[in-house]
């Protein structure tokens, strides 16, 4: 099957209005793995991690409705990720509400299905903890890198006297399981009030790199992610974005918000930064429509969903020995794509 094919284009605004039709991702086609789909976005509608304002479960279904507004070509890079690789929406995992051990495996192996068929997947949570199963399957053959958007660590050992398992702890499973290479992890935008400073111990014992909100802001995102690649360096890596690194002036609807915050902007620039990097894997999670404000958590995920998309069609594609697809009329306006 070539690259490109008409049939994996989302539905034009031009023939069907944006509010109309059967919502799915970036009004994608929805499809089967098997269907040659070469990136695969997944909703996983739980949130039996939380610990906080729970609601996360509802967050896929968000942000399919939000993503109808997404059209075919970023104006800021000239990226045209639909064109550059086969992208479907592959459904929701189906997890178990009364289970989170059950949940967990469930979509480990729903994921694991993914991997072995050739598709590269983009998540859309759900709560922090899905990363950990999401990983389990991604990373299966190896430790990965990562860069991770986020106000909090999501570093910590236990909760409540020993529960291992919380949206507030995947990435210490995920590098004690050997999926996540800490010397190759780089943190952005952590503030906030804290407990103790353990789960910055233990970044800094394993070789973690945190970048808080204020060297952030200080530095720049354009020195902040010329650094993230340095450390992520060519090995493959994963990118998990919680919409509560973005300050909750733009994106309320999240469980566990801080103020102070990066931007949207800011976001979408420093997730137009990854692009060059082996990315073998994205999410966007932590969207609670229950506390969402006029939906406007929803679209800014929903957005940065399609930032994440650019980049990770253009990995996808240059492992697949293919050149990235750019709009080349919007790229000479740009003066080239940025």
């Amino acid at each position: 099957m070539d690259a490109f094919d008409p049939a994996f284009l989302p539905v034009s605004g031009f023939d069907l209005p944006r509010y109309a039709g059967i919502p799915t991702f970036m009004r994608l086609p929805h499809a089967g793995p098997a269907d040659g789909v070469e990136v695969g976005l997944v909703g996983v509608p739980w949130d039996g991690g939380t610990t906080n304002r729970p609601g996360a479960r509802h967050g896929p279904r968000a942000l399919r409705d939000a993503s109808t507004m997404v059209r075919m070509v970023n104006q800021a890079t000239a990226a045209a990720p639909f064109h550059t690789v086969r992208c479907a929406d592959l459904g929701d995992v189906p997890p178990n509400p009364a289970s989170l051990d059950d949940s967990l495996e469930r979509i480990r192996r729903f994921y694991a299905d993914l991997v072995a068929r050739g598709v590269t997947p983009l998540t859309a949570g759900g709560d922090h903890l899905t990363s950990l199963p999401v990983l389990r399957a991604v990373a299966a053959g190896g430790a990965v890198g990562m860069i991770h958007f986020d106000s909090h660590t999501d570093l910590y050992d236990d909760y409540f006297g020993g529960y291992k398992l919380t949206h507030g702890t995947p990435f210490r499973r995920a590098i004690e399981e050997g999926l996540l290479d800490p010397k190759r992890i780089v943190q952005i935008g952590i503030r906030g009030s804290t407990y103790d400073g353990e789960d910055r111990e233990y970044a800094a014992e394993v070789g973690v790199r945190i970048v808080g909100i204020e060297e952030l802001m200080d530095r720049g995102p354009e020195a902040v992610m010329a650094e993230a690649r340095a450390i992520v360096g060519t090995g493959p890596v994963y990118v998990s974005f919680d919409i509560d690194g973005v300050d909750p002036a733009q994106a309320p609807g999240t469980g566990t918000p801080e103020i102070g915050g990066f931007s949207t902007h800011v976001a979408q620039r420093m997730v137009r930064a990854l692009d060059g990097l082996d990315i073998v894997g994205a999410d966007l999670v932590e969207v609670s429509p229950p506390f969402d404000v006029g939906g406007i958590t929803a679209y800014a995920g929903a957005s940065l969903m399609f930032e994440l998309l650019c980049v990770v069609a253009n990995a996808v594609a240059r492992r697949k020995g293919r050149a990235a697809v750019v709009n080349e009329r919007l790229a000479r306006v740009l003066g080239g794509p940025a």
